[in-house]
């Protein structure tokens, strides 16, 4: 009779056998992860912080080049309503005054993503907080003036960003970005993600989010897209089977896929270990995309 215990060590001896081969692969490239803000927020009884940063924390061990960007926009609109203030929204796009890109700072900069960089260095001292506003790093132009300060990335300065990945560190990064004069902006995170990575030329691009993937025939769970390319991306977007928040991460997927970022991953980022699955395992959790 073979002992349980055993039998459960070996189990285990094969995952780490299994990993072998996509470690080495993986080794001293650059991955970029998006962290959404609804993947954040996770669901009744999950909390998905700390299996996220310790996913970060063994990708980096292994030799992984993670770059963290993060949103926050549940955090955004809960700040927002404690400070007496009623979130406004246009075509998707949070209406920010003056007043909004403060709490906007102060929920991105000051909450959100302290909370990722001490949830990765509790695994050791690995990661560094920063916003696009540090080193000219996120450059913006406004969107719309109606939508006030709402920015569209105009150039990335991948430059400090660099500088961290050569001292072994893992930036994370929060989506507040800068005009010419100074002033701070509000910038969509998928979007940001995306440039980013194609500034790094990144092997892989990484959209955590709050559902399973892509899917034909949204919300049709049975429906889940596990592997496509950029062409496939665009027939789905012009059958109108993209949900509107999902919009910005293909069209950022698209571009970065376009612009030599070698593939993207949509995975849903309150699965526990979502990245370790999909890195690590034949069979993969999500959807993979490729040029």
């Amino acid at each position: 009779m073979i002992d349980t215990r055993v039998a459960d060590a070996t189990a285990k001896a094969n995952v780490l056998v299994e990993a072998l081969p996509y470690i080495r692969e993986f080794a001293g490239k650059v991955v970029v992860v998006k962290y959404g803000g609804n993947a954040l927020a996770g669901t009744a009884g999950i909390e998905p912080l700390g299996p996220f940063c310790a996913d970060i924390a063994l990708m980096h061990l292994v030799g992984i080049h993670v770059v963290v960007v993060h949103g926050g926009g549940p955090q955004i609109s809960d700040l927002m309503r404690r400070l007496g203030k009623e979130p406004e929204f246009v075509d998707g796009r949070r209406v920010t005054d003056e007043e909004t890109i403060d709490i906007v700072r102060m929920a991105l900069v000051g909450k959100v993503n302290r909370e990722i960089v001490s949830a990765i260095n509790r695994h050791g001292p690995y990661a560094v907080g920063l916003s696009g506003e540090d080193a000219g790093l996120i450059q913006v132009d406004q969107r719309d003036p109606a939508l006030g300060f709402v920015g569209d990335v105009r150039a990335i300065d991948p430059t400090i960003v660099q500088r961290l990945i050569a001292e072994d560190l893992v930036p994370v990064i929060a989506t507040v970005g800068v005009d010419e004069a100074g002033q701070a902006y509000n910038v969509n995170a998928d979007t940001v993600a995306g440039a980013i990575a194609e500034s790094l030329a990144a092997e892989k691009l990484v959209y955590l989010t709050d559902v399973s993937g892509l899917y034909e025939r949204w919300p049709d769970e049975t429906s889940l897209v596990s592997r496509t390319d950029v062409t496939g991306l665009q027939a789905l977007l012009d059958a109108g089977a993209i949900g509107e928040g999902m919009i910005p991460k293909i069209e950022s997927c698209v571009a970065a896929l376009q612009r030599g970022v070698q593939r993207a991953h949509i995975l849903d980022g309150r699965l526990e270990h979502a990245l370790l699955l999909e890195f690590f395992t034949k069979e993969g959790v999500g959807t993979m995309v490729t040029p």
